[in-house]
């Protein structure tokens, strides 16, 4: 591929990455030659919005603090053919970037993911929960839309002109990852996954995930587009777990109907009849908003045919 038929931008989100956002820069004009490189600046306090301007990154600035934030802006922000998405934090080598733009450019995929998981990511990550954790996102949303995807979370992606205009972005955090991987597998977006090698954080460069909070973050996202992208599945599965408490309460009103011709446990055949009637209505539910999910994807079809490039 000629990058120079193509343009490409390299996006990278910063927050307090002094000590590497210089190399990074300076990587990924190397490897891609030609290319625009953003650094999008999130309230850093450490200079490192100067030091990208000196490596010779075109510097901008998004002032409401987290990464979906940052996301969002650069995407409503910048057009390109490709847009290569890359952290600060000197942790994926741009070796991978010229093969990643090339799926993109031409035509082969919308999204490419950066694998970390498959390659170097456990033996190099010193944090344990954060192994864990990627584990888990991956097996939930693989469950959950029946996919096959190897790396939910890792932060190095290219994508596609109609990727990034036909993306909402929702999330305002880390979770913006998995809000991505999401969005594609639901709208069919094509995903194409390549094997990166990951190394951990330079010594002075300190990660800004929070463990357990930005982790639950992830869980109420998946729940939350998991009910709006498979209404139908999840109000069933509600609809499943209320019935069977409203069975089990209403076993024993049951028995001793048959056997006495009389109910004496009449509290218990009360609430298990609203757990029964509860789970009719979530069924209904999912069935009603299956319906307008399925349009909205209809309609997300022919928004789409209007973006293309």
């Amino acid at each position: 591929m000629l990058f120079n038929k193509k343009k490409i931008a390299v996006l990278i989100p910063c927050y307090n990455e002094a000590p590497t956002i210089e190399k990074v820069v300076k990587d990924y004009k190397k490897a891609l030659p030609g290319a625009d490189i953003y650094v999008y600046d999130n309230n850093s306090t450490d200079g490192t919005d100067k030091i990208a301007k000196k490596a010779g990154a075109i510097v901008r600035y998004e002032y409401k603090q987290g990464k979906g934030n940052v996301v969002r802006s650069m995407f409503r922000d910048i057009d390109a053919d490709c847009y290569l998405m890359i952290d600060g934090d000197d942790t994926y080598p741009a070796e991978n970037a010229k093969e990643m733009c090339d799926y993109i450019l031409d035509g082969k995929a919308d999204m490419v993911i950066g694998d970390r998981l498959s390659s170097t990511y456990f033996k190099e990550n010193k944090r344990p929960f954060h192994n864990l954790g990627n584990v888990m996102v991956r097996f939930f949303i693989n469950t959950l839309f029946k996919a096959k995807v190897k790396d939910i979370m890792t932060g190095y992606r290219a994508f596609s002109y109609n990727f990034v205009k036909g993306f909402p972005v929702l999330s305002k955090g880390f979770e913006i990852e998995t809000e991505m991987t999401i969005h594609a597998l639901d709208k069919n977006f094509g995903l194409v996954e390549i094997p990166v090698e990951y190394r951990d954080r330079p010594a002075g460069s300190v990660s800004k995930l929070n463990t357990f909070k930005d982790g639950f973050k992830v869980l109420m996202m998946i729940k939350t587009l998991f009910k709006e992208y498979k209404p139908r599945t999840f109000f069933n599965i509600l609809s499943f777990i209320s019935f069977i408490i409203g069975l089990v309460l209403n076993i024993f009103p049951i028995i001793e109907y048959f056997k006495f011709s009389y109910v004496y446990k009449v509290p218990s055949l009360i609430v298990g009849g609203f757990f029964i009637i509860v789970s009719l209505l979530l069924m209904i539910t999912g069935i009603i908003l299956e319906v307008i999910a399925k349009k909205h994807k209809q309609l997300y079809e022919l928004y789409l045919n209007t973006l293309k490039k």
